[in-house]
């Protein structure tokens, strides 16, 4: 056995790192270009979680599929496809016509951000795949490098979400959407000639059948992903940047372009704190020193932990009256938290799925997995909406308190003694 990677897996490795961090860096700016953008048009919170429907759903027939696809064909011709349809789904956002109606300007961002999540996704799943197959064999070699690219990965979407706000405010929606095509194109060119040899090129003769998993272990750790991950979107993806919106703007083009900043700057620094708990998550939970079938009975513990912080909010949020500033930092505080525990959760969630896979199928469990993923997300934009517009923030916390609650029954199920080929 090895104790470390070999040289050209490390090379191929960064390579995949740089790749998926280009892409995340102008996922995340678009998220908080088109959300900031739609709201002071008018948009109402549904009209917004409309924006995003497609791009989950795309996401989920995505992660479906993208295993099939790279076991057939190879992982860098997935990657190399993921960057290219963000480029083309960024230069469409700037025909969008101001003077367009409502229902067309959603039909056609709907539609884009559709290709938008397709794209994501096959980076996702052919980065995620590449770590199972490079990964060094020494003790905790899988989960740190599984952490360190789903941490940097995050941490990357955060400055994103800043980069975003900062572009609207400073270019203009169409001026910003332009100028990440033109980066992420140049960016998609130089990988394509730096990337070495060492990812798998595909195998004929895979049937698609093969995608859905017969492990238990697979089955249930997506389950428990759908409702994780719906519980962070829930509040995630429109009613807490709108509430910070109201709580933050005067209604004035200054004072909105302060809210933007703000806003910006929190979602930031909520998902790079969220990339930095992650990329630290095998220290927080002593992988080196701990038995695969001690981080599987992890699982539902942090799960719990993380419900309860949902739950103390939508407490807080039942007692004040309105938008007061004990509440606001509540809020923040409360969400900052709920972040770490999310990041340790999701991390050991990423390693859970390659340690139980075997090697020959490790993209078409990555994928069923991440399409179970993207089902929270859409689950979760869905009920963010929803949610905020009928019941405010308490109904939209409350709900994200239930739905840990359910992951935590699903990761409650994980068999300790029944995963395979693992490397801890």
């Amino acid at each position: 056995m090895t104790t470390g990677a070999r040289p050209e897996g490390l090379s191929a490795y960064i390579a995949v790192t740089a790749a998926y961090w280009a892409f995340m860096l102008t996922d995340g700016a678009l998220r908080m270009l088109v959300l900031l953008h739609f709201h002071t048009l008018g948009f109402s919170p549904v009209q917004l979680a409309y924006l995003f429907v497609l791009y989950e759903i795309a996401g989920m027939v995505t992660n479906l599929s993208a295993g099939w696809i790279a076991a057939r064909f190879g992982l860098t011709s997935t990657l190399y496809a993921g960057l290219g349809l963000q480029v083309v789904a960024l230069a469409a956002l700037a025909a969008l016509d101001p003077g367009w109606a409502v229902a067309t300007s959603v039909a056609y961002v709907m539609v884009v951000q559709g290709a938008s999540g397709l794209a994501k996704d096959l980076a996702k799943m052919s980065s995620k795949s590449a770590g199972k197959l490079l990964a060094p064999s020494a003790a905790g070699g899988l989960f740190r490098w599984v952490a360190l690219l789903t941490g940097s990965k995050n941490a990357v979407k955060g400055l994103g979400f800043a980069l975003g706000a900062a572009l609207l405010a400073g270019l203009g929606f169409v001026g910003a959407v332009l100028a990440m095509a033109a980066v992420l194109g140049v960016i998609l060119v130089a990988v394509g000639f730096a990337m070495p040899a060492g990812l798998p090129k595909g195998r004929k003769g895979v049937a698609f059948s093969e995608v859905f998993s017969r492990s238990a272990n697979v089955n249930w750790l997506s389950a428990s992903r759908v409702f994780l991950f719906g519980a962070r979107d829930v509040w995630f993806v429109v009613g807490i940047p709108i509430y910070f919106y109201a709580v933050l703007s005067d209604g004035s083009e200054a004072g909105d372009r302060a809210a933007f900043f703000a806003i910006g700057g929190f979602m930031a620094l909520w998902i790079i704190l969220y990339g930095a708990v992650q990329a630290a998550a095998p220290r927080i939970l002593r992988a080196s020193d701990r038995a695969e079938a001690a981080l599987v009975r992890a699982a539902r513990g942090w799960a719990w932990a993380l419900a309860a912080v949902p739950a103390a909010l939508t407490l807080a949020a039942l007692l004040s009256d309105g938008p007061k500033g004990w509440l606001t930092g509540a809020l923040v505080t409360g969400l900052l938290l709920f972040g770490a525990i999310f990041a340790v959760n999701s991390a050991l969630h990423s390693y859970l799925i390659l340690a139980f896979s075997r090697a020959e199928r490790v993209t078409m469990d990555v994928g069923f997995y991440y399409m179970a993923n993207a089902a929270g997300r859409l689950l979760g934009t869905l009920l963010s909406g929803m949610t905020y517009q009928v019941g405010g923030l308490a109904l939209m916390l409350g709900t994200a308190a239930a739905m840990v609650a359910i992951s935590a029954l699903a990761a409650g199920r994980l068999d300790p003694n029944s995963s395979k080929d693992a490397t801890i």
